[in-house]
């Protein structure tokens, strides 16, 4: 009985060695990431990798390690101030992975009873959201996007739709005024685009800082008033970076989700031809899910696990999309959300969003398609995301409906260095604007 040979580093891959930490920032990994888990998993359970140049990490490619490491917050903490390397001056403060990795004081980098109480007053919050509202939402914000461009009979279904629509969905439960919207809708695309990050970070961090102070005297029926109201009585700066985190996580996953499940139904015949949208959703899920490496977690000590030893502080991710491939579970147990104490809160609502999304399209644009070779589509490097970087597409062209009527937009603009000024119209407020007239 012959063994099975050792796979070989995929193309592009320095990791030549097993003491060699495999780059996760590369072209090369995003085009085909499957491969580079592929050969992860030869070496065990776990794999030592890079995140970005300087920032080292464990990563979990095993759905039953992945599990374990999920489910129990008494060995791994989420509280980033733990982090050894950042703690010990070894990441640089201008690292891209830093800001979705740094410490902020939200129920996901919280542990204990600090984690509960914010995680409550997020869930109960956004829960008084009904499916009927959202649908509404989805729905109008749909209308106006495709308003946009299907008279041209062609789109980046990617930039003008997926990209787009969870942003506008989320201003609008989170009952931002037109000013603040687009400034919000600046930030948090300039943040996952790398589009002058910097200015993005700061133009979202007052404008979400506005929302509040708005909020505190001028309550609404929204989820930015709910939140403020729950008996956690969340100060200012907790409110703020709960309402970062809930529109950061209504934006780039959100997007992927919507923009990756559109891929399965135009490149695979058997979804697409008989209307298996649902389907299509749970098969992204698996082995394409929007966040393919997140969850980061530190160990409280230094300790052995999935035969690996890590030490008090080390950074420790899960490849959800890794782990996904080693299960033989059924068709809802994916690591998509994640697991335990730290699961999404709003599955269900992204479900929603990114169907009726779907469905909204494929009702409006019957005979849209993939309008270039499936094998020219190219991913965004990144270790975290699972993100095409543009979805063309084509249909026969139509007028807008009569009550369309859609004002002058930059729907299809990508984010310019100056932020929307106050007064200065942007894309949510010419939103706004077409619903009122």
């Amino acid at each position: 009985m012959t063994s099975e040979p050792t796979p070989v580093p995929p193309p592009g891959c320095p990791a030549h060695g097993s003491g060699q930490r495999v780059p996760m920032y590369t072209p090369e990994f995003a085009a085909d990431p499957h491969s580079y888990y592929a050969y992860m998993r030869h070496h065990g359970p776990t794999a030592p990798v890079e995140l970005a140049p300087g920032v080292e990490a464990t990563l979990v490619t095993d759905y039953a390690a992945a599990l374990d490491l999920l489910q129990n917050p008494g060995d791994f903490r989420k509280d980033a101030r733990r982090w050894r390397d950042l703690n010990e001056g070894r990441i640089s403060p201008d690292s891209p992975v830093l800001p979705l990795l740094a410490h902020r004081p939200n129920c996901m980098f919280s542990d204990g009873a600090e984690h509960l109480r914010l995680r409550q007053a997020v869930t109960e919050s956004f829960a008084r959201v009904s499916s009927h509202q959202l649908s509404e939402s989805v729905d109008r914000v749909a209308r106006y996007l495709i308003s946009q461009f299907r008279a041209r009979g062609s789109a980046d279904l990617l930039n003008d739709y997926a990209k787009q629509l969870p942003l506008f969905v989320f201003n609008e439960l989170f009952g931002c005024p037109a000013e603040i919207g687009d400034r919000v809708m600046f930030g948090i695309s300039g943040i996952f685009d790398g589009i002058n990050a910097e200015k993005a970070n700061e133009v979202l961090a007052q404008a979400v800082s506005e929302l509040v102070a708005l909020k505190r005297t001028r309550p609404g029926d929204d989820v930015t008033s709910w939140l403020m109201q729950h008996p956690a009585r969340l100060n200012d700066v907790e409110m703020s970076h709960q309402l970062v985190l809930l529109l950061g996580a209504g934006a780039e996953p959100l997007r992927n989700l919507i923009a990756n499940t559109l891929h399965l139904l135009l490149t695979n015949d058997r979804y697409a031809q008989n209307g298996l949208v649902e389907e299509a959703l749970d098969a992204t899920l698996w082995h394409n899910p929007p966040m393919s490496n997140y969850a980061p977690h530190y160990p409280a000590r230094d300790m052995e696990f999935a035969g690996q030893k890590l030490a008090a502080g080390d950074l420790v991710l899960v490849s959800l999309q890794a782990a996904n491939a080693t299960s033989a579970g059924s068709n809802r147990a994916h690591l998509a959300w994640s697991a335990g104490p730290h699961a999404c809160p709003s599955k269900e609502p992204a479900r929603l969003i990114t169907l009726a999304a779907i469905e909204h399209l494929f009702n409006e644009l019957p005979d849209v398609e993939l309008a270039v070779p499936e094998e020219s589509l190219t991913w965004r490097p990144g270790p975290f995301n699972r993100a095409l970087a543009q979805l063309p597409a084509r249909f026969t062209p139509a007028a807008p409906p009569r009550e369309a009527r859609p004002q002058p937009s930059r729907t299809s603009q990508r984010p310019t260095p100056d932020a929307p000024a106050k007064g200065r119209g942007g894309l949510w407020s010419s939103f706004l604007t077409w619903l009122r007239t």
